[in-house]
């Protein structure tokens, strides 16, 4: 597997990953997750372009470069924050989606950020039990700040509150498990801008 930062010409690849990943949402009855647009385009390339849209190519023995999960980021309440990360659900279960949110808690400890954050379901297998599974904890609503209290404002008017969610934060300590660190390095001069 390899991770890197986003092309300008994958963007609508990214949004048919989005599309995929959204479809188990449907057998869970939560068709409106399930038929919500991917992220436009112009915000995809907005991430890009600040370096902050990666993309997993899958894994090993692939021959080509086409990216089968992406992961894009924000600057929350001093945190890295995990604005989408997606995988197509052919290659799920793979450890694809984990190596993404690992190589960003990379780039969170070197740029001193005290943790990574981000909202999700609670109850849906792959979102809130997987996200405990890679040491996230649930947040209670009178910790949050600022950033994120706005974030869940967004979700709700959105329609996302129709199921519970709720708000998760990694501690610093398991930002980077030793055995993932090597995931975490891939070389790009892009890289300098990741987390500003």
């Amino acid at each position: 597997m390899r991770i890197r930062l986003a092309r300008r010409s994958e963007l609508s690849r990214i949004q048919d990953i989005e599309r995929a990943a959204g479809e188990p949402f449907r057998a869970l009855g939560m068709d409106t997750v399930a038929d919500d647009d991917p992220p436009p385009v112009e915000l995809l390339e907005w991430y890009r372009a600040a370096g902050r849209c990666w993309v997993a190519t899958g894994p090993a023995g692939r021959a080509d470069d086409r990216p089968v999960a992406y992961l894009t980021a924000d600057l929350v309440d001093g945190a890295a924050h995990i604005e989408q990360v997606s995988v197509d659900p052919a290659y799920a279960r793979l450890g694809i989606g984990r190596a993404l949110i690992d190589h960003l808690g990379a780039r969170a400890e070197r740029h001193g950020l005290a943790a990574l954050t981000l909202t999700t379901f609670s109850g849906v297998p792959w979102n809130e039990p997987y996200y405990a599974r890679l040491g996230f904890v649930t947040v209670p609503d009178r910790e949050l700040g600022d950033g994120l209290r706005n974030i869940r404002a967004e979700e709700a008017e959105h329609g996302l509150d129709r199921w519970p969610r709720v708000c998760m934060r990694r501690s610093p300590a398991l930002l980077v498990p030793p055995a993932l660190a090597p995931l975490a390095a891939d070389g790009h001069a892009d890289d300098r801008a990741a987390l500003r």
